[in-house]
């Protein structure tokens, strides 16, 4: 990807990518009916406000979003590994466990490996790859 490439869509794809997830993660609960666990919803946390604040940012071409967005996604990166972990039975849970609706629970299972925490994972680092490369570029 050129850089005049990445200063004129680096945002916009930044901001489809955090779109999807969210539309998907409301799919997921809303037409689905697939309530999520205690971990989803932090990982929702994370994720809605990047849909906002990428959409305002690739409107307003504020290449400097990254300050922003960069610690949102790294940080919802990290549950998601742990959540691929919990389900993997890596790690397991401890006390009262999530809550209602268990971590650990592997709801949708593409192939044998996609998992809703792992497409949640995916988005959170390609928007950090985005991020990166655009910052980089518009510099």
């Amino acid at each position: 990807m050129s850089k005049n490439w990445l200063r004129s869509n680096g945002l916009h794809l930044s901001w489809l990518v955090a779109l999807v997830a969210m539309l998907g993660s409301l799919y997921f609960s809303e037409i689905m009916h697939l309530a999520p666990c205690k971990l989803c919803w932090y990982q929702r946390i994370l994720m809605y406000p990047l849909a906002i604040i990428l959409g305002i940012a690739a409107v307003r071409k504020d290449f400097k979003i990254a300050i922003y967005v960069l610690p949102l996604a790294i940080w919802g990166v990290c549950i998601s590994i742990y959540h691929v972990l919990l389900q993997e039975g890596v790690f397991h849970e401890t006390g009262t466990g999530c809550g209602p609706i268990a971590c650990d629970t592997d709801y949708l299972n593409w192939l044998g490996w996609i998992t809703i925490p792992m497409l949640a994972g995916t988005a959170f680092m390609l928007i950090i790859i985005l991020q990166i490369l655009t910052y980089r570029a518009a510099k």
